[in-house]
């Protein structure tokens, strides 16, 4: 049987996700789609958090990667393949080969992340709007989660965590950010909505031949500026430094102005982004960001 190092937190993942059996035959799997596919596995990925990923040459000597996804709720292997072949390598990675029941696919190999690159924070975010923008397309007619869907889950998971955690953030900070979801539910237009990636950050952006390419697709249906509200919700030290400053909206407005969106629905998703992200890194011990992200959302809900 072929050996394959798999990640710590990916077998963790697989585990917690009830997938042993999974994880059991993966060195079967990778060994079978190996042959099929004509590929020799090179190493792992150990970054590799919610799947097996190896970087692989081709039998044509192309390098390239193997993803094989840990099996989870909502057909998360066919989203993915879906939103890439909808993109077609703008934007987001190349999909060259699938194989949805096994949650598998081949891709084009990309380089380091934007994080790994120590990019300067108006440069990435330059570069985040700009390589998202590529990605946004017309989806009607395939089945995506939509934005005002999203909005109510967002609504729904800050309420809950934020009880089972005890309340780590003022009271006020959940109304402020149950209203913005409840206005960016309101402002779904299934006219106006595009695919969108729904997890723009410097860890899903890839140096690419051409730039940068996203990886790791959510795949939603809804309005540009959720995407661009992610980059909105990170860098909270960065936004603190800009509230103390006394221009709580000067992050959104030059996001706006680099990708023609609108200013008001970007903060309105970084609010609701950054609590939940936030309410989750603390419910999981990803620390200080969690705490950081909460102090942040404290302090705009003061201001807003």
């Amino acid at each position: 049987m072929m050996q394959i190092d798999v990640p710590a937190v990916v077998r963790s993942k697989a585990v917690s996700c009830g997938a042993q059996d999974w994880l059991d035959e993966l060195p079967e799997t990778v060994a079978d789609l190996a042959a099929t596919w004509g590929l020799t596995i090179e190493r792992t990925y150990q970054q590799a958090t919610e799947a097996f990923v190896a970087a692989v040459i081709q039998r044509d000597g192309t390098p390239a990667a193997l993803k094989v996804l840990v099996p989870r709720d909502g057909d998360a292997a066919r989203l993915e393949i879906t939103v890439l072949r909808l993109a077609d390598g703008h934007g987001c990675v190349r999909l060259l080969r699938d194989d949805v029941e096994r949650g598998a696919m081949l891709l084009e190999r990309l380089g380091p992340s934007m994080f790994d690159c120590g990019l300067p924070i108006d440069a990435r975010h330059e570069i985040l709007c700009a390589t998202a923008a590529r990605l946004w397309r017309p989806a009607h007619g395939h089945v995506l989660t939509t934005g005002a869907e999203k909005g109510r889950w967002l609504a729904d998971h800050i309420v809950e965590r934020w009880t089972e955690l005890g309340r780590p953030c003022a009271e006020r900070t959940i109304e402020h950010a149950l209203r913005c979801a409840q206005s960016r539910i309101d402002a779904h237009d299934d006219e106006r909505a595009v695919l969108v990636h729904g997890d723009v950050h410097q860890w899903n952006v890839l140096r690419a031949e051409d730039g940068w390419k996203l990886v790791d697709p959510d795949g939603l249906l809804a309005e540009a500026e959720y995407d661009i509200g992610i980059v909105m919700r990170e860098d909270p030290l960065e936004l603190m430094e800009e509230l103390r400053d006394g221009q709580p909206m000067g992050r959104a407005h030059r996001l706006a102005a680099w990708t023609g969106l609108d200013a008001r629905a970007i903060w309105e998703w970084g609010v609701v982004e950054r609590v939940s992200t936030g309410l989750l890194a603390v419910a999981i011990g990803l620390e200080p960001i969690g705490s950081q992200m909460l102090a942040t959302a404290d302090a705009v809900a003061l201001v807003t």
